[in-house]
C-alpha cells in the first residue's frame, strides 16, 4: 500500500457516509448481530440493494443478547469511537442520551495510575458512557431503522462457493437448511468464528491464528447511583505491571436507570472481586477516594465475573489463496485484551475500512485485498497498543518484537508523562482513543518533550 500506516489511520477516521448511496451489489448477508456485524450492516446499507443480517438470537428484542456472554460486564466507548458513531448515525448522541447514556466529556473523565490522578486535558473529546446491552441496543435500533436491512433468526452452518467466488451462506432454521444467497459475506461471529474452519473444511487456506495469552480475570457489579449528573462519569484506576499487587485494576462508569457499573481486574490466580464482600472491601480499600463512594452506595444484584484467556488475532492477509467475495470484521479478526476497552472502537474502524474498500469500486471477483490491507492498519495498531502492555506483566513470557526493550523503556517515559504534562497526555489520548496511530508517538519530539516532563515532575 501506497500510504503509510498512520495516513491510512488517519483516513480512515476522517471517513464520512455517502451524501446519497450508490450501489455495488444486489444483496449483501452479514453473519452475526454482534455490534461489528450491525456497523459493517450500516455500511452495506449504503452499497447493496438489500442486507440481511443472520443471527442465533432475536435482534429485534432489546437489552442484552444470549450470544454475548461478556455484556455483563464493563464497556468503554473510547472518544474515537463515539466521533465515528456520530458519523454514521447523525444525532447518535441525542438519541442515546435520550436513552439513558451519560455524558462524559473530558471534566467527567478522571485517571490514575498507581494512585496518582493524571492531568485532564480540556480539549479532548468528548464520549459517552453506558451498559454494554444499551450502547449495543443503540446501534441495533438504528441499523434496523434502515428500509434495505432485514434479520433473520436461524444458525449458519457454512458458506457456498461457485469457484473462486463466495455465493452466500447455509442456514439452519427450524431444523430445515437453507441457502441464503449473497454478493458479499460479512464475517461477524466474533472470537468463537467458525470461518476458519468453513474455509479449511471446502480446500482453502485457514487463517494464521496468533494468540497471547494474558488469562485476565474480571468482576463487575452494580452499585445505586442518585446524582443524575455526576461530577465524575468515568473514573479510572491502573497498577503499573511492576507493582506487587493483585489488582490489575479498577473503573466505575455512570450508566443508565441511575446505577453506577464497577470493574475490578486481575491476573492469573488474582481474582480479585469475586464476592461481594471482597469487591466492596477493594473499591474501598485499595483505590482512590471515589470509589469508596460508589462502594458506600447499595449493591444491585450478584457480582458477575468473567474470564479473558488470551488476545488472538486471525492474519487474512498472509493468505495466498483467498476466496472473493468474503470479509471478516470485529472479534473474528481480532481480540485484544478488554481492559484496553478497544472493542467497540475497532469495530468501527472496521466498519470505517469497509466503506472505504466499497468506495473504491473494487471488482467483487476477486479477493478484497485491498479491504484486508487497510483493516491490518487497524489490527495491528489496537495489538500494539494492548499487547505493548500486556508484555510488561510479569507472567507474560513474549514472543517479544523487534526491538522491544527500548520501546518498552520509551512507552513507560511517555506514560509516566501523562500524569503532569497536558502536551504529552493529549498525544497519548489519541492514541489511546485509537483516534491517530501509535507510530505518533514514537517521534523524537514526542519522545523529548515526555522526558522533559518527568524531569519537572521529579
Amino acid at each position: 500500500m501506497s500510504l503509510s500506516p498512520a495516513r491510512v489511520f488517519a483516513a480512515l477516521n476522517a471517513v464520512r457516509p455517502p451524501d446519497q448511496a450508490f450501489p455495488v451489489m444486489d444483496k449483501a448477508v452479514v453473519i452475526g448481530g454482534s455490534i461489528a456485524g450491525m456497523l459493517a450492516a450500516r455500511v452495506l446499507s449504503d452499497h447493496a440493494e438489500s442486507v440481511v443480517v443472520i443471527d442465533r438470537d432475536d435482534l429485534h428484542t432489546t437489552g442484552g443478547r444470549p450470544g454475548v456472554p461478556q455484556g455483563t460486564q464493563l464497556h468503554a466507548l473510547l472518544p474515537g469511537g463515539f466521533l465515528q458513531l456520530e458519523q454514521l448515525f447523525p444525532g447518535f448522541r441525542e438519541h442515546a442520551l435520550s436513552q439513558g447514556a451519560i455524558e462524559a466529556p473530558p471534566a467527567a473523565r478522571r485517571n490514575y495510575l498507581d494512585g496518582r490522578p493524571k492531568v485532564v486535558v480540556p480539549d479532548d473529546a468528548d464520549s459517552l458512557a453506558g451498559s454494554r446491552p444499551l450502547l449495543e441496543s443503540l446501534i441495533r435500533q438504528q441499523v434496523l431503522r434502515l428500509p434495505n436491512v432485514k434479520t433473520v433468526t436461524a444458525r449458519t452452518t457454512g458458506l457456498v462457493f461457485d469457484g473462486p467466488v463466495t455465493t452466500g451462506v447455509r442456514c439452519d432454521v427450524g431444523g430445515s437448511t437453507g441457502v441464503e444467497h449473497a454478493d458479499l459475506v460479512v464475517d461477524a461471529m466474533g472470537r468463537s468464528s467458525r470461518l476458519s474452519d468453513w474455509l479449511a473444511e471446502t480446500g482453502w487456506e485457514r487463517p494464521p491464528l496468533r494468540r497471547m495469552t494474558v488469562n485476565l480475570n474480571y468482576a463487575t457489579a452494580l452499585f445505586r447511583r442518585h446524582e443524575a449528573n455526576p461530577e465524575h462519569a468515568v473514573v479510572m484506576a491502573l497498577h503499573s505491571p511492576t507493582r506487587s499487587v493483585d489488582v490489575a485494576g479498577a473503573a466505575f462508569f455512570a450508566i443508565e436507570d441511575g446505577r453506577w457499573m464497577a470493574m475490578m481486574a486481575g491476573y492469573g490466580e488474582n481474582r480479585p472481586g469475586r464476592t461481594a464482600e471482597d469487591f466492596v472491601r477493594r473499591l474501598r480499600e485499595q483505590f482512590p477516594p471515589e470509589f469508596a463512594v460508589v462502594a458506600d452506595s447499595e449493591l444491585l444484584g450478584d457480582v458477575q465475573t468473567y474470564r479473558h484467556a488470551d488476545s488472538r488475532r486471525r492474519d487474512f492477509p498472509a493468505l495466498t489463496r483467498l476466496p472473493a467475495r468474503l470479509v471478516s470484521v470485529g472479534d473474528a479478526v481480532a481480540s485484544f485484551n478488554p481492559v484496553y476497552g478497544q472493542g467497540i472502537t475497532a469495530a468501527v474502524l472496521h466498519a470505517a475500512c469497509l466503506a472505504r474498500y466499497l468506495r473504491s469500486g473494487p471488482d467483487l471477483d476477486l479477493p478484497a485485498r485491498h479491504f484486508f490491507a487497510l483493516q491490518k492498519v487497524v489490527v495491528d495498531a489496537a495489538w500494539s497498543i494492548s499487547t505493548s502492555a500486556d508484555l510488561a506483566l510479569p507472567h507474560v513470557n513474549g514472543p517479544y518484537p523487534r526491538g522491544y526493550r527500548f520501546s518498552s523503556w520509551v512507552s513507560r517515559q511517555i506514560v509516566a508523562a501523562t500524569v503532569t504534562d497536558v502536551v504529552t497526555a493529549r498525544r497519548f489520548n489519541e492514541v489511546v482513543s485509537m483516534r491517530k496511530h501509535p507510530s505518533s508517538l514514537a517521534a523524537p519530539k514526542v519522545i523529548l518533550d515526555a522526558l522533559r516532563a518527568n524531569r519537572r515532575a521529579h
